[in-house]
């Protein structure tokens, strides 16, 4: 068995989808799981819509309610023609964005958009993606039956950003899914959504979400692989929008795809890889619109490379702590984090000396009320409009001659914290955020050749 997840560019229309049932077709031999994003950009517009409702602009949001309708039923027709199967699949979508019209208008009432009524909405573009193409497979001539995933993923009441829940997905999936394979059919499911467990009510799992699911439900299956089918030939040693001539990497360590995919690699969502690395099920990411293309295979039997990739993120806040009670003084740390974890703001990079702490925050929401909490602890600093550079390789820290050619290559770019990981296989690098982009082009260029100018 095997899952295989389409993100949102791979079933952005009619042409997309087919391409995916092509794909799906190949596997038929490896019994596919199959796990679908939204349409690709639907999951924007219908957040657009909840807060344009919430806002009072019950017009406007009503009209994108439509053309969202319009989108998705001109691509079940140019799917699925005018038989039973299309006046059905229509119908069930036409009931969901009545449903969506009814939900902005509640919105636009209440003038209050919570995380519960977010996911409400947000949920539904999964619903009508994994509907159309379940009905597209059959279509196609493909045994393809629809399962509502919010009765599978099982998750906690952390709306907008639930937490799954592993046993009980493990359970519904054995229960809901394993069925339909044994029965030698193909399960559809939306990604990026499921349900509380204590309540039933719909949950997502957060933007990116829909690769997670993918994972948990190959770990609940325990399936042979996992694939995810992106716009991209895989994983490549740099984003080819900033560095030209980024190569792609054909193996990649489990441990070395979570650094890159946490420090700014857009191919996967940062806790993707996890449930797949605690029965070492094996991941690839894959090009729908080039399924030829040899792809990326992530597992524990990958090469142990200097540097495998350089990844790297804008938008970073560097917070410095300094107090003279850190010294020999036992607890302190513990105090400093609490402060974070009472805001629920989570932290990157750290690194300590004696007296100080600095460490970088990428979401600057609750910054202002952190600061206010942590001057209880010290003098605080912040320094916003910083940005990582991160360069990730099992071998990286084997003789420190990489790490040594990486400070070299930086040349003249200010460097502000350096941070080496516990593995020793991710050096992290704080520098101005309009540097970025040259750090990684100079740093790509020493390891891996070509130009340092992109």
């Amino acid at each position: 068995m095997i899952v295989l997840k389409f993100g949102g560019t791979s079933v952005t229309d009619a042409r997309a989808i087919r391409r995916v049932a092509g794909i799906v077709a190949s596997r038929r031999d490896r019994a596919p799981v199959v796990v679908v994003s939204a349409l690709g950009g639907a999951t924007n517009l219908l957040l657009e819509i909840a807060e344009q409702s919430a806002r009072g602009q019950l017009i406007i949001a009503l009209r994108t309610v439509e053309a969202l309708r319009q989108r998705h039923l001109d691509e079940a027709e140019a799917l699925l023609g005018a038989g039973r199967e299309a006046a059905d699949v229509t119908s069930e979508m036409g009931a969901m964005f009545d449903e969506l019209a009814s939900l902005a208008g509640a919105l636009s009432v209440l003038g209050d958009l919570t995380p519960r009524s977010q996911d409400a909405i947000a949920a539904i573009g999964e619903q009508l993606s994994s509907i159309l193409v379940a009905a597209a497979f059959r279509q196609a001539g493909l045994p393809a039956v629809h399962v509502d995933a919010r009765q599978v993923m099982i998750t906690d009441a952390n709306f907008a950003k639930a937490e799954p829940q592993p046993d009980a997905i493990a359970e519904a999936a054995q229960r809901l899914i394993a069925p339909v394979v044994r029965n030698g059919e193909i399960p559809v499911l939306g990604g990026f959504i499921g349900s509380c467990g204590a309540t039933g009510v719909t949950t997502t799992l957060g933007r990116g979400g829909s690769d997670y699911s993918a994972a948990l439900f190959g770990a609940a299956l325990q399936s042979d692989a996992i694939e995810i089918w992106t716009d991209v030939d895989g994983m490549l040693t740099a984003d080819p929008r900033v560095v030209q001539g980024a190569q792609l990497i054909d193996r990649i360590g489990f441990d070395e795809a979570s650094e890159l995919a946490s420090f700014g690699a857009k191919v996967l969502h940062p806790s993707t890889i996890a449930p797949a690395v605690r029965l070492g099920i094996p991941v690839y990411v894959l090009n729908s619109a080039n399924p030829e293309s040899a792809g990326t295979m992530i597992t524990f039997n990958a090469p142990r490379r200097p540097v495998t990739a350089i990844a790297g993120k804008s938008g970073v806040s560097l917070v410095k702590v300094r107090s003279p009670r850190m010294l020999l003084t036992e607890g302190f740390l513990r105090a400093l984090f609490e402060v974070f974890e009472r805001h629920k703001t989570s932290v990157d990079v750290v690194a300590t000396s004696e007296v100080s702490v600095s460490l970088t925050v990428d979401d600057p929401t609750h910054l202002d009320a952190l600061i206010v909490d942590l001057r209880a602890l010290g003098d605080v600093a912040i320094e916003r409009n910083r940005g990582i550079v991160a360069i990730v390789g099992s071998g990286l820290s084997d003789g420190g001659v990489s790490m040594s050619r990486a400070l070299q290559a930086l040349g003249d770019v200010r460097v502000y914290m350096l941070s080496l990981s516990a593995t020793g296989i991710n050096l992290t690098i704080v520098v101005d955020d309009e540097q970025v982009r040259p750090a990684m082009q100079r740093l790509h260029a020493e390891f891996f050749g070509g130009s340092a100018r992109a």
